[in-house]
This record gives C-alpha cells, structure tokens and sequence, in this order.
C-alpha cells in the first residue's frame, strides 16, 4: 500500500513537470499585444492609426458596392457569384472591426458618405448589367490590392519581424482581392462599353477616398 502511494505520488510529480515543461514554452512565447504591435511612439502609432483606418473604409465601401450589386443582380446567374465575393469581404471587414477596437483606432468619420457612395456605386455598375458590375469590382479590387501591395512593402521595409501577424492578413485579404479582381475579368468585365474610361473614373475615385479615409 506504502508502496503504490509512493509510486503513485511519484508519477503524479512526473505528470507535474511534463506539464509544467508544457507551459513554459508557452508564456515565454506569449505575445503582449495582437496581431498589432503597441505604438513605440506617436510616429509609429500614427503610422499604423492611418494603415487601419483606410484598411477598414476601404473593406467597409467594398461591402456596400457588393450590397448595391446584389440588390440589382442577386437573383441573376452572376448573383452567387457577387455573393460570394461579398461574404468574403464582411469577413474581412469583421475583422479590420476587431482590429480597430483592440488597439483604440477610430473609424474614419466619413463612413456615413462611403456607405452611400459604395452602395450607389454598386448598383449603378449593375444597371448595366453583369459586364458593369464585373467591370467595377476590377477597378475595386485592383485598387485596393495596389494599396495593400504598398502596405505590405512598407511594413516588410520598416520590421518584418515587428509586423509579422499584420503583414499576414493583409496579405490574406490582399490574395482574396486579387481573386475578386480575376474573377471579374473572367466573367466578361472588358466587354462593357467604356471599359477603361469606367475604371479609370472609378479607381480615381478610390484613390481619394483612400487619401481622405487616411487622415479624416
């Protein structure tokens, strides 16, 4: 009986250790921050306030374009196309919803502007039919991946160590933009008439709804 209490007793201990070398590991690997790194100073905390601001409008106003297309094409043979590339996106923006409230950054206060912009964008683009609305998601998602591609560079530039969480889901959501962009090609959005004066008109204007998300 004294026996098996003391070899009990004795394996109990060795459980204990095993367990015990099983968290070590963990605590000295555990992160004091998220998948954003804490500020070092106003500089990099500007930086990176700026980054996630115009990250979040820019997956917000993708959300209302594709809201406005399913509302004109959702029950056409384009719509579970449109709807897939839109669950994506409400992913992405649940997300970047995440992201801000962890680290205090707020939302840039023209969201009431891009929630009706990017919808009216969206439908308008489907009124013409499916080449429009593949036609503007090109000229969407190219942008915001050439914006993301920026991003990435310059993060990889600054620490790529540093940023090492945050460069992977840009890179995430910058592959799944591109296969919206494809997708969009795919699926007839040269033919359009007007094509390229359609999106350059559009991906003028998300370059300066990028610059004022930035800063306002």
């Amino acid at each position: 009986m004294h026996r098996a209490a003391r070899t009990a007793l004795h394996d109990g201990a060795g459980v204990v250790r095993q367990c015990l070398k099983c968290r070590v590991p963990l605590q000295l690997s555990a992160r004091a921050y998220g998948i954003v790194p804490t500020p070092r100073d106003s500089e990099e905390k500007e930086m990176l306030d700026q980054m996630l601001r115009v990250d979040h409008a820019g997956e917000y106003g993708a959300n209302r374009i594709y809201a406005g297309q399913m509302a004109v094409l959702g029950r056409s043979s384009i719509g579970p196309l449109i709807q897939e590339m839109w669950d994506q996106e409400k992913k992405h923006l649940e997300k970047f919803n995440e992201i801000l409230a962890e680290n205090r950054v707020r939302p840039t206060a023209l969201l009431p502007i891009w929630n009706i912009a990017g919808f009216v964008l969206g439908a308008s683009s489907a009124l013409l039919g499916k080449e429009g609305a593949m036609a503007c998601t090109v000229a969407v998602e190219e942008s915001i991946s050439e914006h993301y591609n920026s991003q990435i560079r310059a993060l990889m530039e600054a620490d790529p160590e540093r940023y090492t969480e945050l460069l992977q889901v840009i890179k995430e959501f910058r592959d799944d933009e591109m296969e919206h962009h494809d997708a969009g090609l795919e699926n007839d959005a040269e033919s359009v008439p007007g094509y390229w004066l359609l999106k350059n008109a559009i991906q003028l204007g998300c370059k300066a709804a990028i610059y004022i998300s930035q800063r306002v």
